[in-house]
Parts: structure tokens; sequence; C-alpha cells
């Protein structure tokens, strides 16, 4: 029942940042900014929050050690062990990555064309599910794997109508080819996660989970970290902050921080679907919002909804109704029904986010 509460929880935040991130960063965008790695750090520079739930599990297990009086041991600060920990670093890499090539895209299209593109996540994230962790297929979730490959194809039949001013037909085209392949990559690195879970030699607690994020997330800000140096970013910064279009240098700061946390919501939301379900739902529950950050995106940036747009909406959404129905037919609710080994996690016990 307490896992079932984290669930929601972290699809709360999983969707504060699937809806909010993408506008506050076009907003960015749009209203004078252009510093694409300086996006990219920012996707996972709001990690040291995590720190304020790390440091209340660390209180609590030593209050608990301090309580038991069989236990002589000091509570540790950190519980991840060092092979659990080069893992982390090594996701936290491709996820550096994963974010420069989503922030490259959103700099050239509307919010509503990316989020398209990236409800396509759900098709390659089920493959790899299936490669990686015996996800098993059913004729619904090949289904909807056919219905959003074809609803990103019919979006790249014509490229130009919904080009924003300013932006040649050369940067769309490549904005449009390196969100798909951001799209592909982060489909790889939540079954990824889950399968570094499954192999670990550590009991999978949230707190743990907490640790790994704060790893990854540092090593995707010192790979970004370093594009901003190579690109003269902190250079460019305050001379942005003074020409922002919206505000003064003060609101072009907090939009900055804004961002930053808005992200780390993603992430976290994102690691702890995994924790708490698969990868496979993690990949759902971003495509269900899909319709909602369309949506947000039209009525704030007055983006143009062609026919096109329309009809790649109806089939992604008619992909994830597909794949919903399938799983619930066959008895595997992606929320609290208990999964067989080979696809999910083994059932672990939780107590709150200080389980350790």
């Amino acid at each position: 029942m307490m896992k079932n509460g984290l669930l929601i929880i972290v699809c709360i935040f999983l969707a504060i940042g699937t809806c909010g991130g993408p506008l506050l960063t076009r907003l960015y965008y749009t209203k004078g900014g252009s510093r694409i790695w300086f996006m990219s750090f920012l996707a996972t520079a709001g990690c040291p929050i995590i720190l304020i739930p790390l440091y209340v599990s660390f209180l609590r297990r030593s209050n608990r050690n301090h309580n038991n009086s069989e236990t002589a041991e000091k509570a540790k600060v950190f519980v991840m062990e060092t092979p659990l920990f080069i893992a982390s670093i090594v996701i936290g890499l491709l996820i550096g990555l994963d974010n420069y090539l989503y922030a490259y895209g959103l700099a050239y299209l509307p919010v509503s064309t990316s989020s398209l593109i990236v409800g396509t996540q759900l098709a390659f994230n089920a493959i790899f599910s299936f490669l990686m962790v015996k996800q098993k297929f059913t004729p619904f979730s090949i289904n909807a794997v056919v219905l959003l490959t074809v609803g990103t194809g019919i979006l790249a039949l014509h490229t130009d109508r919904d080009r924003p001013a300013g932006v040649s037909k050369k940067e769309y085209v490549v904005g449009f080819l390196l969100t798909l392949i951001a799209a592909v990559l982060y489909a790889f690195l939540m079954p990824l996660v889950e399968l570094t879970y499954k192999k670990v030699r550590q009991e999978i607690t949230f707190t743990l989970v907490l640790e790994m994020q704060m790893v990854m997330c540092v090593a995707s800000t010192c790979f970004c970290l370093v594009g901003m140096v190579v690109k003269g970013d902190f250079k460019a910064i305050p001379r942005e902050a003074r020409e922002f279009m919206i505000g003064s240098s003060l609101f072009y700061y907090t939009l900055i921080v804004v961002i930053g946390i808005v992200w780390q919501c993603f992430f976290l939301g994102a690691l702890g679907v995994v924790y708490c379900a698969s990868s496979l739902a993690s990949g759902v529950f971003v495509s269900v919002l899909l319709p909602v950050t369309e949506v947000l995106a039209v009525v704030c940036f007055r983006e143009k909804f062609q026919a096109e747009k329309g009809v790649a909406l109806l089939l992604s959404l008619w992909g994830f109704v597909s794949y919903f129905y399938g799983e619930f037919k066959s008895g595997k609710k992606i929320i609290d029904s208990p999964q067989s080994p080979e696809t999910e996690l083994p059932p672990l016990p939780v107590s709150g986010p200080d389980v350790a």
C-alpha cells in the first residue's frame, strides 16, 4: 500500500517535469535565449535538491540504529556500493548526451512537434524492454508501436508547415532528427536503469534510487559543463540576461532556477516509476501526458496545429489506449498488479522515502 502511495507521488513529479520542462525551455528560446549547452546543463543541474531527502533518510537511519541496542554500527552516509556507483556514472553521461540532443531539437522545433516526436519513445521503450528485461509483447503493445511509428512518419512528411520564424529548413530538419534520436536514447536508458536494478547485488530501496539519481545527474551535469566551457556560455549568459525579452535580469535568473527544478522533478519521477513499476510503465505515463503538453503549447505559444499534427496526436492516443487495454486485458495493470519476475523487479519492502 505504501508503495502505491509512493508511485502516486513520483507520478506527480513526472507530470510536472514532462509538461513544464519543455514549455519553460521553449520560453527561454523564444524570448532571446540561445545557449543549447546551458539548457542541457539545467536539465540535471537541480540535483542538489536531492540532498534534502537524502539527509532526512540519513537522520532516520541514524536514529533507528541509535535506538536499536543490538546495532553497534553507525549509519552509512551513502549506501551505494562501487559497482552501482560506476554504472550510475556511465548512465549519467548518456543522460547528458540525451539532454543535449533534446535541447538542440527544442531550440528549433515547436513544443507540440517536439512532444509528438518524443511520444515515439514508447515504441522504442517497448523494444528495448523486450530485449533487455524480457518484457513480453502482446498484440496490443505491437499495435501501439506501429501507431506511434506511423504518427512520427506523418509529421516528417510536412516539415515546413510549422517551422518557427527565423528557423531555416536545415535547422528544422536537424532539430527533428536529433529530437528523434533523443527519444530513442531515452527509451534505451529507462530499461538500462531497470536492468541495473535487477543485476546489482544490493537491495534496491528508495534511498538507493535517490543516490543513483544524484550520481547520474552529477555525471550528466559535468558532461554538459564541459560543453558550456568550450562554447563560452559563461561569458554569454550575463549578456543574455540583460537582453532577455521578458522582465529584467532577475526574471531571467528566476526562470533558469525554475527550469532546473522542474527538470529535476522529471528525472525523479521517471526513475521513481521505474523503481515502483517498470521502465515501460514510465514510458507509458510520459505518453499519457502528451495531449496535455500539446494543448499547453498551443495555448501558451500560439503554435500552429495543422491536420498532420492532429492525425499524429490521434494515432499517439490510439496507441496508448491500445497498450493500456492490452495490459488491462492480460491482467498486468501498470499501476499495482504483480508482474512476473521476468518483466518486473522483485517485490521490495517500502516504508517511505527513508528506506535503506
